[in-house]
């Protein structure tokens, strides 16, 4: 868009270039298995806006103690969102194998998508679960992460909505109620 104010009219020319910010996308990031939140940090570092979405597990150790771990939801990948001029920039980090992509190009994830997940993943129980691709698919209909479609499962007596991201073949589980979901079509 022109600048105007109240006492001049925009000029004729070409519309202005479109601002970095307008054209970055959410990329997945492979990279080397246990070094997600080095990499995350490095990333951050060098100004590039990062995700890691981690999930919490009780471990117990040999000593007796237990401890509260937070590991990544997607092991061995980071999220970022990038400018097509800033891709070497992110493969100059030290851990970092790829970008997700077909064998031509880099493939962005959808927006939407990478968004439900920062706004809503910490207001709900998440487990990493093994990638699926049948079963029953539904929606989220309300709270949080809704609109997000997965597949439907019962574990220890609890239902849950098996969400995956197929470009890095990985999926969660989030708990729901039933009340919560609607069908597919």
């Amino acid at each position: 868009m022109y600048e105007t104010s109240l006492t001049t009219m925009p000029q004729a020319g070409p519309p202005p270039l479109v601002s970095a910010e307008q054209s970055r996308y959410w990329f997945a990031l492979y990279i080397i298995r246990n070094h997600e939140k080095r990499v995350e940090q490095q990333l951050q570092t060098k100004g590039v806006e990062a995700f890691l979405p981690l999930f919490s597990v009780t471990k117990r150790w040999r000593n007796g103690l237990t401890v509260k771990v937070n590991l990544p939801l997607f092991p061995g990948y980071v999220f970022a969102r990038i400018a097509s001029t800033e891709r070497m920039r992110v493969l100059e980090v030290p851990s970092v194998v790829s970008i997700v992509g077909n064998r031509r190009e880099p493939l962005p994830l959808p927006d939407a998508e990478i968004e439900a997940f920062r706004k809503g993943l910490h207001l709900r129980r998440v487990d990493p679960y093994p990638y699926l691709n049948v079963g029953n698919r539904a929606r989220i209909r309300s709270g949080p992460l809704t609109g997000l479609e997965g597949v439907v499962v019962r574990k220890d007596n609890r239902l849950r909505i098996v969400l995956s991201i197929d470009q890095i073949m990985r999926s969660i589980a989030v708990h729901v109620n039933a009340e919560e979901l609607e069908a597919c079509g």
